[in-house]
């Protein structure tokens, strides 16, 4: 478990004490500022941590609310993972993310990268499965949040929805390497390099190299390779 900063146990205690219901939206950021004496800057990494943590979730355009995400149609997305596999997860995330990381390029604000570089420091500094997973999952959310694109946060959710609840879990924590934690942190700070530099196509093309490199590593094959084999299998059926 990470040790929570100051601004980060001032809005939890701020949260507790006014007795804030679930799903209940909290005072806009301006306001919040003024009324726990701390930045922007400062809050939005607070408001960073806490979302990782389940204790907020955020809606581009909406605002900040208690509580974790709430599932609506979510659960009929879910059992979509009946029907699915992780190599399948793997095929539409290489190609939805990189598309989206793209318009990341472009739209992200530097709150948006400040909290990418912070999931990503987070992911790198845990020393436990589940802490790598939450992190590791909240810098590809902040990279999503920071396109600004509704409908394309929204499939991204979707599908986060549909890999959670498959069997990569599994695979995650048995495949998992030292090696690959430490090649993973040098793909997100690629990542989020290009995304500074405003670069598109080179944001693109590292979060495609980073997909491709964590589809081997789970399924010890090349992405290029199962896309072949799921066409000819379309094929044969078809």
């Amino acid at each position: 478990m990470y040790v929570q900063r100051p601004a980060a146990v001032l809005l939890t205690n701020y949260i507790e004490n006014q007795k804030f219901a679930p799903q209940s939206k909290l005072p806009a950021e301006r306001r919040l500022c003024e009324e726990l004496e701390m930045s922007r800057g400062e809050l939005r990494k607070a408001l960073s941590l806490l979302e990782a943590d389940g204790k907020v979730w955020r809606h581009v355009g909406r605002g900040t609310f208690v509580g974790t995400r709430p599932l609506g149609r979510m659960d009929e997305i879910a059992a979509l993972s009946t029907h699915t596999n992780p190599a399948e997860v793997m095929q539409a995330r290489l190609l939805l993310e990189p598309g989206i990381v793209r318009i990341a390029a472009i739209q992200a604000t530097a709150a948006d990268i400040e909290r990418m570089r912070l999931c990503s420091k987070r992911k790198d500094a845990s020393v436990d499965w589940h802490t790598y997973e939450r992190w590791d999952g909240a810098f590809h959310q902040a990279v999503a949040e920071g396109a600004h694109n509704t409908l394309l946060l929204t499939l991204f959710n979707a599908l986060n929805t549909v890999r959670e609840a498959t069997e990569w879990g599994r695979l995650r924590k048995s495949r998992l390497t030292d090696a690959h934690r430490q090649r993973s942190g040098r793909q997100h700070l690629a990542i989020v390099d290009a995304i500074i530099a405003r670069d598109k196509d080179q944001a693109e093309a590292a979060m495609r190299d980073h997909l491709k490199s964590v589809h081997k590593a789970l399924l010890g094959s090349d992405y290029e390779v199962d896309e072949v084999v799921a066409i000819d299998d379309a094929r044969v059926t078809g």
